[in-house]
């Protein structure tokens, strides 16, 4: 038997994809947004501690997490016993950062990985650990549901329609590293360079949607209606691919929803601000807003 651990939300929608496709039973150890990412593909789970987990598999599936030790905690704690441990990653972001807790490296027996680009990456991180190539699960379903996903808004030719996904960039910077400047802007800091130059878009803008990220709480960004003088809603009540299909652009830092709004044939646009790290996200297709504005500049 193998024990399933999973926290944040990444790591959760590829697993829970993984499991529900390959059909396997597992034992399970969920929290965070990962039980309700879980529960949602394949209905109520029975979850169980974790070193109760551990003793009763023969080897552990994991995820990665900066909201959470959990995982690292499965993959020590498996080593201790003589045990298999595997991590499966998402996003194409600190790899390395992922398996570092207080100075200590603790890396798992093998890691999986869902497309070429990132498997380039972990073997150029890790050259000694075994690399496994499968087919990014998630992105497999998403494929699938946009296929047969009906939207309900009626494009306008005239005017633009953009969902910005929003992430909790200064949490995670201020948990792993102590500085929630670390990458060089905030989420806040993000939103309004995105507010204050969207019109460098070139096109009238029908409706801005802020979705806030899964872990982040509903209210957080309503300062902007607020602020700024523009068609501004608060989204997020929706699944993030109908709320995808329902604009004709989106907007973000580095996302995953910014990869999957590609999927659906959306344009994309990164609006990190000046001072902040590029875009780590390896498609090329995503536009970068500091591009956007200095092309316009130049030629204004």
């Amino acid at each position: 038997m193998i024990a399933l651990i999973s926290h944040d939300a990444g790591g959760a929608e590829i697993l829970s994809s993984y499991v529900r496709q390959q059909g396997l039973d597992f034992i399970y150890v969920l929290g965070g947004p990962a039980r309700k990412i879980f529960e949602r593909k394949l209905g109520s789970i029975e979850a169980i501690p974790l070193e109760a987990a551990i003793q009763q598999s023969t080897s552990i599936l994991c995820g990665t997490s900066w909201q959470s030790d959990i995982e690292l905690n499965a993959i020590k704690l498996a080593r201790s016993l003589g045990k298999r441990s595997i991590a499966f990653l998402d996003h194409w972001v600190n790899y390395r950062d992922r398996f570092v807790r207080s100075g200590e490296i603790i890396i798992p027996d093998e890691i999986w990985v869902g497309d070429v680009m990132a498997e380039a990456m972990v073997k150029e991180i890790f050259p000694n650990l075994p690399v496994t190539l499968v087919d990014n699960p998630y992105v497999q379903d998403i494929q699938q549901e946009l296929a047969a996903i009906q939207t309900h808004r009626l494009p306008n030719p005239d005017s633009v329609s953009i969902l910005y996904v929003c992430e909790p960039v200064s949490e995670h910077a201020l948990i792993r590293y102590g500085d929630a400047h670390f990458w060089g802007y905030v989420e806040e800091e993000a939103l309004r360079y995105f507010l204050s130059n969207a019109s460098a878009l070139g096109q009238p803008i029908e409706r801005i949607l802020i979705r806030p990220h899964p872990s982040e709480r509903p209210e957080k960004y309503s300062w902007a209606r607020r602020e700024f003088d523009l068609p501004i809603e608060i989204g997020g009540g929706r699944p993030l691919i109908e709320e995808i299909a329902d604009n004709d652009l989106v907007v973000g830092c580095e996302s995953m929803a910014m990869v999957i709004a590609l999927l659906a044939g959306k344009k994309v646009v990164s609006c990190i601000p000046c001072g902040g790290r590029s875009c780590v996200l390896p498609h090329t297709d995503i536009v970068s807003l500091q591009d956007v504005l200095a092309i316009k500049y130049e030629v204004g």
